[in-house]
C-alpha cells in the first residue's frame, strides 16, 4: 500500500536572486521500483500523474480472487492545492507500462502504453503477438470509454499520444524487427479517429535502430516527431536513389486499409543523431531534418514556439557534422531551434557536468502567440565516476527566447534523497511550475516526487487576465479561469436581465459548469471572491 505524504514549505537553496517557493510537495511512497512517466495538465488546471507500479491485493484483482504481480498503469490525479482527488490502476495479467497520457479537448484522457498481457482482468482484447501498444480512454473521473490493443506478430513499445484538431488522435511507438520495417527498430505511426477506429499507419526507419522519444501537435493538426536515430538511409541498390513511398494491404489490422512505408532519406553524421520528421494532419511526411555531430546526439524532447519548434536533448560530441556548439564535459545540454519548414534558426549548449539529461521543455508564449518569451528546461544529472554536490537533483534552466541563459537552480524540496530523476515539468498559465519524478534512497524502492513551485520571475512573464471562460460559445460544459489570486470565490451565472441561475463556490482557479440546461442566448458570469476582488465575461450558448 503506497502512502501519500503532503507538505507546503519554502525552497531553501537556489542558486540565483529570483524569488522561488515550493507551493507544496506531494510524495507517493513505494516498496518497488515504481516508473513515473509523465506529468498532464488537465482543462481545468488540475495535475494527472501517471506511470507504472505493482499494486497487491487491491481493485479488480482482488474482486476477482485474482492476483497480478506484474506491473500496471497507474494514475493519481491531483487539484490544484496537491490533494488527492482519485488514484487508479488499469491491470493487465502480466507486465503493463503506461508511458504516455494526453488530456483530450473533451476533458478526459488517453492512455498508452506497452502491455505484455493477453486477454483478462482489465484488458479486453487478446494480445496480437510478443508486447503490443495498450490504449485507453477514460473521462475525467477515471472511468473507462473505450479500450484498443495496436500490434503485429512483432514487439511494439508505446512512445506519445497526441490529440488532432479533428479530436482523433496520432500514437506513436517502436517496433522490433518488422517484416514491414527497414531496421532492427522502426518508428510506427498509428492514426486513429476519436472512437479508437485505426484509420492509417505509418513505418518509417533506416538500415539500423530508430526510436521515436516525443511527438507533439503542430498548428496545421498535424504532429513533429522528435527520433533517436542510430542508423544510415535507405537506397535503392539498383539507382542509388532513394525509395518512393510504398503502400501495402495490412493484413494484422483489417480496420486499417494500408500502411505507409517511408525509407529514412539522410544519413547519420555520428553515433546517433537528432532525427525530426513533420507529418501533416493525414500522418504524411511533409519534411525530416537530421542533426548531429560524430559522437552520440540522443533527443528528449520537443516543444511549439511560436515561429516554430524547439528540440533538444543530450550530446556528447565536439564540433562537427551539423553541430555548431561543443561540449564541455559529459553529456552537455543541446538545444536546435527550428521554423516550422525546419530550417535551423540556432543552436545552444549547456552544462552541469557529468551526464546532463534534459526531460522536459515549456515555452513560454505572448498572448498572441506571435512571439515566444521565455523557455523553460527540467531535466537532472547523472554521476559518471566522481559525484558533484547537486547531481541526482532536480533542476530547472530559464532562457531567454533566443535560447540565452537567464538563471539555473537545483530544486530539493522537502527532501533529499541519494538519487532523485526528474522525468517530466509543466509550466501553469499562473506562472507556476510542477516537477515530477522519482527519488529513492534504495534504488529498487523508487518514490514518486511531485514539487509545486512558484517563480516570480516566469510569474511575471505571464500575460494576466482576471477572467477566462472556454469553450465560448458553449454547447455542453463550460470552464471559468480566474486570474488573480484568492482564498475561495463565488461564481455566478446571470442571464441578461439581471436574474441570478446559478451559484458556485471554488478554491480552484478553474471550475467546470454544466450549461446543458441552458436554453440558447447570453449569459453573464460574475466572480466575486474573499479579497473583493471581481470579474465579469460574457457567456454564449449556442
Amino acid at each position: 500500500m503506497r502512502r501519500i505524504y503532503l507538505s507546503a514549505f519554502f525552497l531553501c537553496t537556489f542558486l540565483s536572486v529570483s524569488a522561488q517557493e515550493v507551493v507544496w510537495q506531494k510524495d507517493i511512497k513505494s516498496s518497488t521500483q515504481d516508473f513515473l512517466s509523465q506529468i498532464t495538465t488537465t482543462i481545468d488546471q488540475q495535475y494527472l500523474i501517471t506511470g507504472s507500479s505493482i499494486q497487491s491485493g487491491k481493485g479488480k484483482q482482488e474482486k476477482e480472487n485474482k492476483q497480478n504481480n506484474g506491473y500496471d498503469f497507474h494514475l493519481v490525479k491531483l487539484n490544484q492545492q496537491g490533494e488527492e482527488v482519485w488514484e487508479k490502476y488499469f491491470s493487465g495479467e502480466n507486465h503493463d507500462y503506461l508511458s504516455a497520457t494526453v488530456t483530450t479537448q473533451e476533458g478526459g484522457f488517453l492512455l498508452g502504453g506497452t502491455s505484455y498481457s493477453g486477454k483478462g482482468l482489465d484488458k479486453k482484447e487478446d494480445s496480437k503477438g510478443g508486447s503490443d501498444i495498450w490504449l485507453i480512454r477514460i473521462n475525467e473521473y477515471g472511468d473507462e470509454l473505450w479500450q484498443k490493443t495496436l500490434g503485429t506478430s512483432s514487439d511494439e513499445e508505446a512512445k506519445s499520444v497526441i490529440q488532432t484538431t479533428d479530436l482523433g488522435f496520432f500514437v506513436a511507438g517502436n517496433v522490433h524487427n518488422s517484416s514491414k520495417g527497414y531496421g532492427s527498430k522502426d518508428v510506427w505511426i498509428n492514426r486513429l479517429d476519436k472512437e479508437g477506429k485505426e484509420l492509417s499507419q505509418l513505418i518509417l526507419g533506416g538500415k539500423g535502430i530508430d526510436e521515436v522519444e516525443k511527438m507533439i501537435p503542430t498548428k496545421d493538426g498535424g504532429a513533429l516527431l522528435g527520433i533517436y536515430s542510430r542508423s544510415s538511409e535507405i537506397r535503392d541498390s539498383g539507382s542509388g536513389v532513394r525509395n518512393p513511398e510504398t503502400k501495402f494491404s495490412s493484413n494484422q489490422n483489417p480496420a486499417s486499409s494500408t500502411i505507409s512505408q517511408l525509407p529514412k532519406a539522410s544519413s547519420n553524421f555520428g553515433e546517433g543523431d537528432y532525427w525530426v520528421v513533420k507529418l501533416d494532419k493525414n500522418a504524411k511526411i511533409e519534411w525530416e531534418k537530421n542533426y548531429g555531430g560524430k559522437g552520440d546526439d540522443h533527443i528528449r524532447t520537443l516543444a511549439l514556439t511560436s515561429t516554430g519548434f524547439i528540440i533538444g536533448g543530450e550530446s556528447r560530441s565536439e564540433r562537427s557534422g551539423n553541430k555548431t556548439v561543443g561540449i564541455e564535459e559529459g553529456t552537455d545540454l543541446w538545444l536546435i531551434s527550428l521554423n516550422e519548414r525546419g530550417d535551423e534558426q540556432w543552436q545552444k549548449s549547456y552544462n552541469f557536468k557529468n551526464r546532463d539529461v534534459l526531460m522536459g521543455i515549456s515555452v513560454i508564449h505572448s498572448a498572441d502567440d506571435k512571439s515566444s518569451k521565455g523557455i523553460l528546461l527540467g531535466g537532472y544529472t547523472q554521476a559518471e565516476g566522481r559525484i558533484e554536490t547537486n547531481d541526482e537533483t532536480f533542476w530547472l534552466l530559464y532562457l531567454d527566447g533566443n535560447g540565452n541563459e537567464q538563471w539555473r537552480k537545483h530544486v530539493n524540496g522537502e527532501s533529499r534523497k541519494r538519487e532523485e530523476r526528474l522525468s517530466d515539468l509543466k509550466l501553469n498559465r499562473d506562472g507556476s511550475i510542477v516537477l515530477v519524478g522519482t527519488s529513492t534512497q534504495k534504488l529498487g524502492k523508487e518514490n514518486w516526487k511531485i514539487v509545486k513551485l512558484g517563480d516570480k520571475q516566469v510569474n511575471d512573464l505571464i500575460e494576466k487576465y482576471d477572467i477566462k471562460i472556454y469553450p465560448n460559445p458553449v454547447t455542453d460544459y463550460v470552464y471559468v479561469e480566474i486570474g488573480f489570486d484568492f482564498n475561495e470565490a463565488n461564481i455566478l451565472l446571470y442571464d441578461m436581465s439581471g436574474k441570478q441561475l446559478q451559484s458556485f463556490k471554488t478554491k480552484n482557479n478553474v471550475y467546470k459548469i454544466n450549461t446543458q440546461s441552458l436554453v440558447q442566448g447570453a449569459y453573464l458570469i460574475t466572480i466575486k471572491t474573499d479579497n473583493n476582488k471581481t470579474a465579469n465575461a460574457k457567456l454564449i450558448k449556442k
